[in-house]
């Protein structure tokens, strides 16, 4: 695998820091915010002074019940094609359910969520990878990711589970330390067992965030700084291997230029620590035996997903074995994201709304799940609200019969009425 060296995830919020920030060898971008005909100028500049690029997905869903979708496959591809990656990541998660195989409404989370540890989903995820590697130009990588909940019955550990996906599928791993202490805090899992148990030369590279912990939770932010425990998981794992390459991700609330930088330092120093430590050799468990994937563990799979996303977002009863304060903690983050994306993609709507926004938003998405992507949601929000009688004053009504009539209906309408409000936001 491609030694990668020290890397950032490029947002473009921080485009122009990233540009100026003295040892950066690479990059992530977000597959999904890349469009292959338009590339960022920022994206395109690092990859002239030769800084690898690599695209990372988050809407693939590949451990979700239903077969990837082909075009998202053809996306990711030609963005990959179009930034001359190395390699493609996406995470091991599904972030859909519902549809036809269960006969059931599609739901999307809009988040990533927890794969069941057992051979049903094992058997799917295999599938599910290969049929990605045979659509991408480049190998792909997965990555562990974040929960908050676990699920009742699981037949192996994380490292069992990712041993035997690479031994069946050959792909690559990326390994997100900071999901290794999440998992550490929110459900008991030990780190440095997984990095034991895991195939280390499959590693592509390595994932390093901040958080926070609150009530006992973690919360995965990306948002603050990179804790202790996180870079003490990183040198456990540079004890074992020399990983390929290791990057910092932060996706809110960006600290100033010199802050990320000593972040970065940091990183450098927990692997070099890592380097001159010797761990004892462990013993790699043997693979878990796993039947192909067919028919029936498709369907018990997408049964079993669909019921728990529908107690996340639609407020259905918690399937039998979950832990429910925990299911209600992990609702009220879905719904929290929502309202934050929600922001990003129609920032006019908190303009228009003020300080009712958040709060009217959170109402909305206890008694309705997201159907569709982030868009769609901002127009069933808005729409819902005029239809009700609600705490909208008058201006307020008026100027969001407006934003909603111009991008619900079937042609563009004048804009005048909003001209102040697109004068104070920038559109996305």
């Amino acid at each position: 695998m491609e030694r990668l060296g020290t890397g950032i995830g490029w947002r473009p919020e921080i485009a122009d820091a990233v540009e100026r920030m003295p040892g950066i060898d690479w990059v992530e971008a977000v597959a999904e915010n890349v469009c292959p005909g338009h590339l960022p100028e920022s994206l395109r500049r690092l990859r002239e002074r030769g800084v690898t690029v690599v695209p990372h997905g988050v809407s693939l869903g590949l451990g979700g019940a239903d077969r990837p979708d082909e075009g998202r496959l053809k996306d990711l591809a030609e963005t990959a094609g179009a930034l001359g990656s190395p390699l493609v990541t996406e995470h091991i998660a599904f972030v859909r359910a519902g549809g036809p195989l269960t006969a059931s409404p599609r739901l999307e989370a809009g988040h990533l969520l927890p794969v069941p540890r057992t051979r049903d989903a094992l058997a799917v995820l295999c599938e599910n990878v290969r049929i990605a590697q045979d659509a991408l130009p480049v190998p792909l990588a997965v990555e562990n990711i974040a929960a908050l909940i676990s699920w009742p019955g699981e037949e192996m550990t994380e490292g069992q589970f990712l041993y035997d996906l690479v031994d069946r599928t050959g792909v690559r791993l990326l390994i997100d330390v900071a999901n290794l202490h999440t998992n550490r805090v929110n459900r008991g899992e030990d780190p440095a067992l997984a990095l034991a148990e895991l195939p280390l030369e499959a590693i592509a590279y390595v994932h390093v965030a901040g958080g926070f912990e609150r009530d006992g939770v973690w919360h995965d932010s990306h948002a603050h700084p990179v804790p202790r425990p996180v870079l003490d998981v990183l040198t456990d794992l540079a004890s074992r291997i020399a990983p390929p390459g290791v990057l910092l991700e932060r996706d809110e609330n960006f600290p100033e230029p010199a802050e990320l930088e000593r972040e970065l330092a940091g990183i450098r120093a927990a692997v070099a620590k890592g380097g001159r430590e010797q761990a004892p050799a462990r013993a790699v468990p043997d693979p878990v035996p796993v039947a192909a994937a067919g028919a029936p563990a498709r369907e018990r799979l997408g049964l079993a997903q669909t019921a728990l996303l529908s107690a996340l977002v639609a407020g259905t009863p918690v399937p039998e074995g979950f832990d429910r304060t925990r299911l209600r903690v992990q609702s009220r983050a879905l719904a929290g994201k929502r309202a934050d994306v929600v922001a990003k993609v129609a920032p006019e709507l908190p303009v228009i709304l003020g300080p009712r926004y958040r709060p009217a938003f959170l109402a909305y998405a206890q008694g309705t799940p997201m159907t569709g992507g982030y868009r769609r949601d901002a127009l069933d929000f808005a729409g819902q609200l005029l239809d009700v009688e609600g705490p909208l004053d008058g201006r307020a009504r008026r100027e969001l019969r407006e934003w909603w009539l111009e991008r619900s209906g079937p042609a563009p309408r004048g804009r005048s009425r909003l001209a102040r409000i697109r004068r104070s936001v920038s559109l996305r």
